[in-house]
């Protein structure tokens, strides 16, 4: 992308105060993109818009997506790509913010496919692995239909995303919107908070406090595992060069137990510590392990290893740790960049605009 083309562009990222939205946002402002995000922070952090407010063509616009009148306020700008991103995660939010999650998928999902039809913008819907349910087939293709329960205990995530995508690909169809859906499986990298339950920041937060790591089950579940920077690669893959109303997998190659992930995040890092096993708080699923051949064929592929990408976050997570806890004791008033091993395009400092022009 040259210098002109990304004048030219101006994008919307619903759920941009979240992991993957704001490592998505920095790539393109970092291109010279702008970007405008939204987020009611309900997993996302108000750190992450903070430090894209470095940026002097970043807005951001506090709004609950499933808001049909906070959404009309985006109906005033014009946008040449609208990226779907905005869900709680995290399977331990299913019970605590299981209607939020139906709600963004669905309603927040009508709202966004409308401005991006007011702005004739190519629509991105951020789905999940977990539309697959607990698959029979491996890997799964994209035309795999899963094995789902629709009114199970992770059916909040899961039939809510599944509904995005149909959602989706109908109004793709009926409104002329050139649409892509993307299926996501485990993702880790810079930018995660140490709070988060997902598996690996878990992991590395638990064994940096000394504190035993729980492992679910009996571990021997199976997930493969996506550095970040690869999937801000599919995604803007995917967008540019991806088939209107076509579902794509974005996902690591490689299978991995988890009892095996624990003892490599504690290779990879040099940390010490044991596993408890619990039994899981919730239906887990044994095994995910995506198809990419799709993608592929788009010219994308997966770049960074699992150790390497893990060593990366150990170092993210410690530098986050540190900030927290200066701020805590009134050394430090802000924190240092959430990527701070990429090279930043932005030498200023700008605040945040809360509210569109």
């Amino acid at each position: 992308m040259n210098a002109y083309e990304a004048k030219e562009l101006r994008v919307l990222i619903a759920g941009g105060a979240g992991f993957v939205g704001t490592n998505l946002a920095r790539r393109l402002l970092e291109q010279g993109v702008s970007v405008d995000c939204v987020d009611n922070f309900s997993t996302g952090r108000r750190a992450n818009v903070d430090d894209l407010a470095r940026y002097p063509n970043f807005r951001f616009l506090k709004l609950d997506v499933a808001d049909a009148g906070s959404c009309n306020r985006l109906l005033r700008r014009r946008y040449s790509h609208v990226y779907n991103l905005a869900c709680p995660t995290g399977v331990p939010n299913i019970a605590l913010l299981g209607e939020e999650m139906l709600m963004a998928s669905s309603l927040g999902s009508l709202n966004l496919l409308k401005v991006a039809r007011r702005s004739k913008a190519s629509y991105l819907f951020a789905s999940t692995a977990e539309a697959y349910g607990d698959p029979e087939v491996f890997p799964q293709p994209e035309t795999y239909v899963g094995k789902v329960d629709p009114v199970g205990p992770r059916s909040p995530y899961e039939e809510g995303k599944r509904f995005g995508e149909a959602l989706t690909r109908f109004w793709g169809r009926k409104h002329s919107v050139d649409v892509r859906i993307v299926r996501i499986f485990n993702t880790y990298g810079p930018g995660m908070s140490p709070d988060d339950q997902r598996v690996i920041p878990q992991m590395l937060s638990r064994l940096i406090a000394h504190k035993p790591v729980p492992i679910y089950g009996d571990g021997a579940q199976t997930r493969t595992f996506l550095h970040i920077d690869d999937l801000v690669d599919g995604l803007l893959t995917v967008m540019e060069k991806g088939v209107n109303a076509e579902v794509y997998n974005i996902g690591g190659a490689t299978q991995i137990t988890i009892r095996a992930l624990f003892e490599l995040v504690k290779t990879a890092t040099g940390l010490a510590g044991n596993a408890v096993f619990e039994k899981h708080f919730i239906a887990d699923h044994r095994g995910r392990w995506p198809d990419t051949s799709k993608i592929k064929a788009l010219g994308w592929q997966q770049k960074v290893s699992l150790a390497d990408g893990i060593r990366q976050s150990h170092q993210d997570i410690l530098a986050s740790i540190q900030a927290c806890h200066d701020k805590m004791n009134g050394t430090s008033v802000r924190p240092a960049p959430l990527a701070a091993h990429r090279k930043s395009a932005a030498a200023d400092h700008h605040q945040p605009q809360l509210a569109f022009p």
